[in-house]
């Protein structure tokens, strides 16, 4: 699989199937006003140069806020969601973003468990933020995370030194 940031022409190859293949919630006038964007990062995930998924954020300041995750129906449940958020994370750790946000419907029990995986903590309730369902705000701490990874490099490195 081959992510890459998303552009006008990859989403003229997907306007006549974003409804059918993926979900109704973003049409493609909304899309290319959001690649238009100066302050949106959207990117794809392609296989055999198929668009399978795609993925955006919104920057303001030092905090990063998630558009959307969106995977074809066809190949939900193999993982692309995942790569996705990575891919959006490493461009948000790029940017040197402090946070990264994103709400999420309490009924999308797979998003939610992605979410947690990735370190991302439940700061609270949107009542019907989707309509009759709520929304979960949840915070990613890109400062804590990158302080965890440098932890671990020195220990790995301190490690290593007292090896030897």
């Amino acid at each position: 699989m081959e992510i890459t940031e998303m552009t006008l022409k990859d989403l003229e190859g997907m306007k006549d199937t974003l409804y059918s293949d993926f979900d109704n919630f973003w049409s493609y006038n909304v899309l290319k006003q959001e690649l238009e964007n100066p302050n949106t990062t959207y990117i794809i995930a392609k296989e055999a140069n198929q668009v399978v998924g795609f993925a955006g954020i919104s920057v303001c300041l030092d905090e990063a806020t998630l558009n959307n995750i969106v995977v074809k129906k066809s190949c939900r449940g193999r993982g692309i969601g995942g790569e996705l958020l990575e891919s959006l994370i490493d461009i948000c750790s790029e940017l040197n973003l402090k946070t990264f946000t994103l709400e999420v419907n309490t009924k999308n029990e797979p998003a939610i468990h992605l979410y947690e995986k990735f370190g991302f903590k439940n700061l609270g309730i949107r009542k019907k933020y989707y309509g009759n369902n709520n929304g979960i705000l949840m915070n990613l701490s890109l400062e804590q995370k990158r302080t965890l990874i440098t932890l671990a490099l020195f220990r790995t490195i301190q490690s290593n030194f007292k090896s030897q």
